[in-house]
Formats: C-alpha cells, sequence, structure tokens
C-alpha cells in the first residue's frame, strides 16, 4: 500500500443548526417557485393569455389578484429570514404551519405539465421536511 492511501482521516462533518437547514429549504422552495414560474411563460398560450389580461388558473388580472399572489410568494421569502431571526418556540410553531399550508397549497396547484409535477414534487418535498425539522427540533438540555 503506498503512502498517500494510508489511514486518511474522514471528512469533517459538522451540525448544523435546524435553523440553518430550515432557512435553506425555504430558499430552496423559492427557487422552484421562481423557475417554474419562469418556465411557465414557455407554455404555449400563456404570454399571450398575460397580454389579454388574464392571470391563469386566476382569471382577470386585477390589482387584488397581483396582491394576494404577491401575498403568498411574500410568506416563503420572508421564512427564509424568520427562520433564522425569531426565537425557537415561535420559530418552530410558524414553521410547522407555514410549512404544512404551503405543502397543501402545492398539491392543489399543481398543473399537468411534466415540469410543473417535476417541480411541484420538489416544493412538497421541501416543505414537508421543513415540517419535519421544525417537528424533530432538538430540545435544550435541562438545566439543574
Amino acid at each position: 500500500m503506498n503512502e498517500s492511501n494510508r489511514a486518511r482521516p474522514g471528512l469533517e462533518d459538522i451540525k448544523i443548526n435546524v435553523k440553518i437547514k430550515l432557512s435553506a429549504l425555504w430558499a430552496s422552495v423559492m427557487f422552484c417557485y421562481i423557475y417554474a414560474d419562469y418556465f411557465g411563460l414557455f407554455v404555449p398560450g400563456a404570454l399571450q393569455s398575460m397580454l389579454n389580461g388574464q392571470m391563469r388558473p386566476l382569471g382577470a388580472t386585477t390589482q387584488g389578484v397581483l396582491l394576494g399572489t404577491s401575498l403568498m410568494l411574500a410568506i416563503p421569502s420572508l421564512m427564509i429570514f424568520l427562520s433564522v431571526a425569531l426565537p425557537p418556540k415561535l420559530n418552530r410553531s410558524l414553521n410547522i404551519a407555514v410549512g404544512a399550508f404551503y405543502t397543501g397549497i402545492i398539491l392543489i396547484t399543481m398543473w399537468s405539465w411534466a415540469f410543473f409535477i417535476f417541480y411541484g414534487v420538489l416544493e412538497i418535498s421541501l416543505t414537508s421536511l421543513v415540517v419535519y425539522y421544525a417537528l424533530k427540533w432538538p430540545r435544550a438540555p435541562a438545566t439543574a
């Protein structure tokens, strides 16, 4: 055995704080949302529908519809920061509630195009992991 193959130390693996995991999951969810919406512009008829003032599947493009969809996307965006900044008890509860809510939203809004289904499966996996990690939030050691 040559010298370079001798007992190499294993790769370092540090424990990542649950807040960082949650924040990274929300960032990944947002990237999936953005890419799915971007590719959705290439669906035949999508741009013409937009030019005609229609926001599929929500109907006419109005200030209310745009505000509502903006709010729907602002919440996961804010969760990237809130997952790091909030105190543990509120953070855990909010991630469980918002993660479960967005998992449900994705389940009912996946379109029939294969790429939408692909992104939907990714998004459901990510938001489910948000709920899982929040539920499994490590407990602080008991103090004497």
